[in-house]
């Protein structure tokens, strides 16, 4: 599996990710809601009542109390249209728009995370497999180490305490090997899990791909869009609609109604084409004085999202300049260890050939075999440390699943 392949399931397959769509759907329902208020509401309604000993007065033909007045049908359809709300329906539609705005790019940011945790686990899981294949080389020079080293115990050509000391660094390397295949393990089924694959998969990196990718795009340009600064940006728009929704609670609403009423009293009075169109106002005087906390605490959560976005520009600045100076720092080091696993190599050649000519002593010869092990798993650790990094700057970027050519829609 190429890293790729990994953030493009990520992205798509994890709960995660399902998550945040969800909440992008929902956001876009709640503004095509929003939406609706624009439209007239139309009502129709009917009844039929029977009615038992009434006794009906007409101020037209005087008493009708002889007659069966015994049943009431009732028919009715209005409309009815909101004109002028203190534009409190227009600016209710704009923040709700600028929600969905926001929660689109705060998806967006879900899913570059998941796909930095995804980066995160892949090259802990290459350094937990290139471990287990150094340890296991490095068992196999131990083993016909103590395997020479006993056959001259046996002829009395060494001390029986030299082959202890092989013998131990074989069983630390063992341990060593054991730990590995755990951490291998353990971080296989994490990202197994991530990636919402079946518990028993088993991940083989493709490690040249990976170096493939970076290669096309070494430069970084850190002047990226941050997902989540996009997100808070469109929730301080929200949050200025919100003052204005606030401020309608000083205005008068005014709308529009038209209707037909159809009725008919059995015996006494028969209703029809009874059209009727109106206007009405309404004004709540006691919101002059109340909506002033409205206003108020409309404008305090305003405030707070522009300190938010603050506070955030900040942080990202300090997130970009670590991650480009710990992806510098990956690229001297790995020098530095490919270097030094040249030395190690040499070192251990010439202590071999000392102790083969008794120049040198068991322990100098396990020492220099521990330093060359090292110097490899420094330089193995060093290589997946330089994808590390600068995938995190990448993401510090705000460009993460972009340099992949992957859309988070």
């Amino acid at each position: 599996m190429s890293l790729k392949d990994a953030i493009s399931l990520v992205i798509s397959n994890s709960n995660e990710a399902v998550l945040a769509n969800t909440k992008v759907v929902t956001s876009q329902l709640e503004l095509e809601t929003m939406k609706n208020n624009q439209y007239p509401n139309a009502k129709i309604s009917g009844q039929y009542m029977r009615l038992t000993g009434a006794n009906v007065t007409s101020h037209l033909g005087g008493s009708s109390g002889g007659l069966d007045v015994s049943q009431l049908m009732l028919g009715q359809a209005s409309v009815s249209m909101p004109v002028f709300s203190g534009f409190k329906l227009k600016n209710s539609i704009a923040a709700s728009e600028n929600l969905y705005k926001s929660q689109t790019f705060s998806a967006s940011h879900t899913k570059e995370q998941l796909a930095l945790e995804t980066v995160e686990l892949f090259a802990s899981l290459y350094k937990s497999q290139e471990m287990v294949k150094l340890f296991q080389e490095n068992l196999k020079s131990a083993q016909q180490r103590t395997k020479d080293f006993l056959a001259m115990v046996d002829n009395g050509l060494m001390a029986r305490n030299d082959l202890l000391k092989a013998q131990l660094q074989e069983s630390n390397i063992q341990l060593s090997l054991d730990n590995a295949i755990k951490n291998v393990n353990v971080v296989n089924y994490r990202l197994v899990t991530l990636l919402g694959l079946t518990e028993n998969t088993i991940i083989d990196i493709d490690i040249n791909t990976v170096k493939s990718d970076m290669a096309k795009n070494q430069l970084v340009n850190t002047n990226g869009q941050r997902n989540d600064l996009e997100a808070l940006s469109f929730q301080q728009k929200a949050s200025e609609a919100g003052i204005k929704i606030a401020k309608a609670g000083y205005y008068p609403s005014f709308s529009l109604s038209g209707g037909y009423i159809a009725l008919d009293l059995k015996n006494t009075l028969t209703v029809t084409n009874a059209m009727n169109f109106g206007a009405g106002i309404n004004y709540d005087i006691a919101s002059i004085f109340k909506n002033g906390k409205e206003v108020k605490l409309a404008k305090s959560k305003a405030e707070q999202t522009t300190q938010a976005i603050a506070i955030l520009n900040d942080k990202i600045k300090e997130e970009t300049q670590e991650a480009q100076e710990n992806y510098n720092l990956s690229l001297k080091q790995n020098k530095v260890y490919g270097l030094a696993v040249e030395q190690s190599e040499e070192n251990f050649r010439i202590v071999k050939d000392k102790y083969d000519n008794s120049l040198s002593t068991t322990n100098d010869l396990l020492e220099a075999d521990v330093q060359q092990l090292q110097s490899k798993i420094n330089l193995a650790l060093s290589q997946a440390d330089i994808a590390l990094k600068y995938y995190q700057l990448q993401f510090a970027s705000g460009k993460l699943i972009n340099s992949f050519n992957l859309s988070t829609k």
